[in-house]
């Protein structure tokens, strides 16, 4: 084994700058692995947090997404009631090309060193076949597969948050939480985003779509009586609701500038290109912004339910619970006129510092 090296000043800045309590690099010869893992903050129970396989162009940009995603699973679990802290990891490398099961299997015997301050489950390139093999090695994860006696696929209860939070900006704006007739824009149409799109088409909502695969559009399409647009005009459709769930970063100066919607509700993480200027243009230009990491928070809770040994129906329930987190959200920011994002901040930090306290007076 050996340490990733990445430039001394930058790793410092950085973690100054996050506010992490352990960052662990872990490269192995044998089979090339080369991963980050970032624990954010235990004070309300273990980090839980997905582990990313991509192919980062530098050390440097894999450690800065590691530690801002680490930071967003805190705030999640601590907006959402959940006693979990937050943590993440990344793989440096092709998920297509470079992931073996020898790999996966010594990326677990890492996590489980970690003696259960961090547990893991599936993110962007990593499968519940991979979880298989990390179990194999640990006991410090999740996703793995029903037929293991797992949670199986999150994507059901991610959406019903998205969902739930989109009805709660609805009922914040309009009085009602009825969607029949509202038109929502449905920016990426993987597996949340199809999920998201047969729940809002039950309640009789104009749906509009997007996605850089055609056959996706098409097969959601037909199947849903959803309406597909180019990716280039989603922005500038008249819609009631954006609704971004595919990349981050998709609000921005230029985006936010055309965008003619009342609200934005979305399951895509970081959605905010900067999160102190973009959160206050929405707020300036009159959009109802629903966090990101709160209404997506459903595939946290489909994980921290299988640590549980939730039901189904009680991991539906506990998504359901995000319409009133949004609602309190919602109530906050218009009360102290501050942009939603900065309202949730300040909420999950509340949670963490009155825990913290409590802790102390043990």
């Amino acid at each position: 084994m050996s340490s990733i090296q990445i430039e001394e000043k930058s790793v410092f800045n950085q973690l100054s700058s996050f506010g992490h309590q352990k960052v662990v690099f872990c490269s192995d010869a044998d089979t090339g692995l080369r991963a980050i893992i970032a624990v954010h903050d235990t004070t309300l129970g273990p980090a839980l947090g997905g582990t990313r396989m991509w192919a980062y162009k530098t050390e440097a940009e894999a450690l800065n997404d590691v530690l801002r995603l680490s930071r967003g699973m805190t705030y999640k679990a601590a907006i959402t009631g959940l006693n979990l802290g937050g943590g993440k990891a990344v793989i440096i490398g092709d998920n297509r090309k470079d992931k073996s099961e020898a790999l996966m299997r010594r990326y677990g015997r890492f996590i489980n060193n970690l003696n259960g301050s961090f547990i893991t489950a599936e993110d962007v390139g990593t499968t519940p076949k991979d979880m298989e093999y990390i179990r194999m090695e640990t006991k410090y994860v999740t996703g793995v597969p029903e037929s293991l006696g797992g949670s199986g696929d999150p994507s059901p209860v991610t959406a019903k948050g998205v969902f739930m939070g989109i009805k709660a900006c609805v009922k914040e704006l309009f009085g009602t939480d009825k969607l029949a007739g509202k038109s929502v824009a449905v920016q990426g149409i993987g597996n949340v985003g199809e999920s998201l799109v047969h729940l809002l088409r039950e309640e009789n909502a104009k749906v509009y779509i997007s996605d850089i695969n055609e056959e996706r559009l098409s097969y959601v399409s037909s199947k849903y009586g959803a309406e597909v647009v180019l990716n280039t005009d989603i922005y500038d459709l008249d819609v009631d609701i954006y609704a971004p769930c595919a990349l981050g970063a998709t609000l921005n100066s230029n985006t936010i500038d055309k965008l003619k919607c009342s609200i934005i509700a979305g399951a895509a993480n970081n959605q905010l290109a900067d999160e102190t200027i973009h959160g206050r243009l929405l707020l300036e230009k009159g959009i109802l912004y629903a966090p990101d990491y709160l209404i997506n928070a459903g595939g946290l809770i489909n994980c921290y339910s299988e640590i549980a040994g939730f039901s189904k129906k009680r991991t539906m329930q506990l998504a359901e619970n995000i319409y009133e987190a949004t609602r309190s959200v919602l109530k906050k920011s218009k009360s102290e006129n501050i942009p939603t994002n900065e309202a949730a901040n300040k909420i999950a930090e509340k949670r963490i510092e009155d825990i913290r306290k409590l802790k102390a007076s043990y």
